[in-house]
């Protein structure tokens, strides 16, 4: 799929550092590169398959969830490292991470003293986290997201139980509707495809510049009836 350029200059404002959220299977690097592509802004991937603990972790959740958790852990230090060096306010970005959601899958899948141990290290490191202009948060039913998983057929990614994925999809629901550090759009993503139709991905850019040009509250709800797409 070719995306379109979007001309920047019609809007007053826009985002300068993007983070797009969500569950695993909900398309957030898609969306992450498609955004970078059309806005010509640097795009900076999340890199899980770095981490040598994650496919045990998808086996044996238990065995090894606490190495999972501190190896993705320094990852973010490193991001944040990166993230102050570069200056993100010297070049525009969009990420498909929010740097503050580690904590959530440690809450998710580390045991009551992993957990405490966990945010001892956390404590200690004291991070400083980069603020993004926008968040853009997508969801899909825990069935939706199992359907994706299975079909796009990453190895390590069979082993992710329904169980899982349901508890991870719950704990992203609760932690953003308590999230204000950004302002937030959550976009439904059941109804709209767009990794392969041009018209979804362009209703939803149009409305994310709205947005943030005119600003409704910290939290905006995009959830395009299947009628107008």
């Amino acid at each position: 799929m070719g995306t379109p350029i979007i001309d920047l200059s019609l809007y007053n404002k826009v985002p300068k550092f993007i983070a797009v959220e969500g569950p695993i299977g909900v398309g957030k690097t898609t969306l992450s590169t498609q955004l970078a592509d059309s806005f010509g802004y640097e795009v900076i991937l999340e890199e899980p398959s770095q981490n040598p603990f994650l496919d045990d972790f998808y086996k044996n959740p238990q065995q090894a969830a606490l190495g999972t958790q501190l190896f993705f852990l320094f990852q973010r230090v490193k991001h944040i490292q990166d993230f102050k060096q570069e200056d993100i306010f010297s070049s525009s970005k969009v990420s498909d991470f929010l740097l503050d959601k580690d904590m959530l899958f440690a809450k998710v899948t580390l045991s009551e003293r992993e957990l405490e141990l966990y945010m001892q290290i956390y404590n200690y490191l004291s991070l400083d986290l980069p603020t993004p202009d926008l968040v853009v948060y997508l969801q899909a039913n825990t069935e939706t997201l199992f359907k994706r998983i299975i079909n796009r057929g990453i190895e390590m990614e069979k082993n992710i139980s329904f169980e899982y994925l349901e508890s991870l999809n719950e704990c992203y629901k609760d932690f953003f509707l308590s999230f204000e550090r950004s302002p937030v759009m959550i976009v439904n993503t059941e109804s709209i495809d767009l990794a392969n139709n041009i018209s979804d991905f362009q209703l939803l850019v149009e409305r994310l510049l709205q947005y943030f040009n005119n600003p409704e509250g910290r939290k905006i709800y995009f959830n395009p009836s299947p009628s107008l797409l």
